[in-house]
Order: C-alpha cells, then structure tokens, then sequence
C-alpha cells in the first residue's frame, strides 16, 4: 500500500483523498483532569502505544463505510511509522507514505475517567518547510472526488494545489479559538470546515464568520454531548446528540468519526442536515472505543442507527 514521495501511480477511483494527520498516541489513562501533581501515579490499565492520528481517523472512518481512501503523509523510518504503515495495511487503506527525516508525528493523550483528553504533540516531529512532492499531490488530487485536509504540517503550503486541482476540500480545525492565525487558510479555503466549540464564546458567529470569508458552503461545530452547530445555506441548525451504544470511556476521535460519517452523507448525495445526523451517530459510537484501540462504523450500522435518531427528533 505503501509508496515513496514521487512514484504515485495515477488512480481515477479515490473518493477522499486524506492529507496530513499520520502518527502515534501513547496513551495514559489517569485518575483525573486536570492531574493533581505527585510525584508518581500506578496506572491502570496500563500505558499503550498505537497509531491512530486526526488523519488515521478520518481514513478509517471512510474506509469503515465503504468509501475508496488513500492517505497522504510525510513518516518517518522508525518504529512509529512502522506502526502507522501496518495500521493502514492491515484496514486496507491506500498510503502514501512520503519520507519524513525528523520522524513520525507523536503524541502523548492523558484519558480521564470521564473519557475526556488532554494531548501533548511532539512538536520536533514536523517543520514549517516540511512539503508535500508537488507532482504527487497533483496526481492524487486530480484523482480524488474530495481531499479532506489535517492542520498538520506540511498541509498549508498543498493548498493552493489542491484548490488548482478543482477537488472539493474539507477541514477539520478542531478547538480553533477563532483567533490564531495558523488556522485561517484552512478555515477560508475549505468548502466543509468541521470545528468544535471548546474554546469558543460565540459558536454562531465564528461559522458565520468562516462562511462570510472564506468559500465553506457548509460549517459544522460541535459541542460534544451538547450536539452540534450547522450553518448550511446561511441558515443555523441545531443537531441532537445521539445516544452512545455503550458506556462513554473516551472522546478521543470523536470528531474525527463525525467528520468521516458527514463526508460519507456528503458524497452520497445526502441533505446537510442528515450527513450532520450521520456525525452525531459517528461520533457518539467512537466515545465507547477506548483510546488503546482504533475501530468505526460500518455502513449498515451508521445507516440504521442515524434513522433511528432522525425519526426520534420528528
């Protein structure tokens, strides 16, 4: 699955296309949030390192539901590549793996009782000049239905590629304070930009903002068990939350999952407002997944339970 930078083969069958976002999570359940400090904790159960990034996510996701997916990243020769490189061989998602000297992304996530996170990124894993093979990007782009684009570098500089490219892009901008600069080429090059509300005061007016200056037909923010925000054809919509299957023990990749299960709807033809139920019902599955595992909605089962929920909010 695997390729080097460069010697990309020319597909017409990809469906998204995912840029950015490959590395590894060592994992560390804790008493609490935020950590009172001590000296040293006992932890159970147990300290683990997987793969599985915001771009591993969304890959799997999409892979989960049918669509055809191929990943582009830059990854590093060690063993945390060796681990994201297996993760997409053994889920069946095409990699294009483009050599990353300084090594692959990593990332510490402390998991509270209550499954929510708290994430330390490896900063050395990436540099601002870091860049995507042009021609690669090009060739994978022209083939895809969409490209759906991490905040990671080297994402900001394939941009301007991808929009020359004429692929629809998608982005998520996770907990943007709607204020720091590095996000606003993502926020206003995307047609879909997918954000959470964590560290927003005003929800409605950083969508309508992103709508008003950059090209996004469609805005999604969510709110985790409070649902989500839609701002699609300059109207605001509230999504409902759907009910998790089981117990709630993590929210890492929530986002991600509502992201994977909205641009699923998306290429299917689906209404704004029901690729955001298909989310909603993404995103409380992956809040029962433990943060030591990676797995998604298959097709069928996202369909029936986001019917369910559509017909309870009639």
């Amino acid at each position: 699955m695997s390729r080097p930078g460069g010697t990309v083969q020319r597909h017409r069958d990809i469906d998204v296309l995912v840029l950015g976002g490959a590395g590894v999570d060592t994992i560390v359940y804790v008493p609490g949030l935020p950590l009172p400090y001590t000296d040293s904790y006992m932890i159970e159960p147990g300290i683990r390192t997987r793969a599985g990034q915001t771009g591993d996510f969304v890959a799997l996701g999409l892979t989960a539901l049918g669509l055809r997916t191929h990943h582009l990243d830059m990854i590093g020769d060690d063993p945390e590549g060796d681990l994201v490189r297996a993760l997409h061989r053994d889920r069946g998602i095409a990699l294009t793996a483009v050599p990353q000297p300084a090594g692959t992304k990593r990332a510490v996530n402390l998991v509270g009782p209550d499954g929510r996170r708290l994430s330390l990124y490896d900063a050395s894993r990436s540099h601002v000049e870091d860049r995507f093979p042009e021609a690669t990007l090009r060739a994978l782009a022209e083939a895809g239905r969409h490209a759906h684009v991490a905040i990671t570098h080297p994402c900001t500089p394939a941009l301007p590629v991808l929009r020359e490219a004429g692929v629809p892009l998608s982005t998520d901008l996770h907990d943007w304070d709607g204020e720091n600069p590095y996000h606003e080429p993502f926020a206003y090059t995307a047609d879909i930009v997918f954000l959470s509300t964590a560290r927003l005061t005003d929800p409605e007016r950083t969508m309508r903002r992103i709508a008003e200056r950059g090209r996004a037909e469609v805005v999604v923010a969510t709110a985790g068990a409070q649902g989500a925000y839609l701002l699609a054809g300059g109207e605001l919509t509230r999504i409902p939350t759907a009910a998790p299957p089981a117990p709630v023990v993590d929210s890492n990749g929530a986002g991600d999952a509502f992201a994977a299960a909205f641009l699923f709807g998306r290429l299917s033809g689906e209404p704004a407002w029901r690729c955001a139920l298909y989310g909603a019902v993404a995103g409380a599955y992956a809040c029962t997944v433990p943060s030591t595992q990676t797995d998604a909605l298959d097709r069928d089962t996202l369909l029936a339970r986001a019917a369910e929920l559509e017909s309870a909010t009639r």
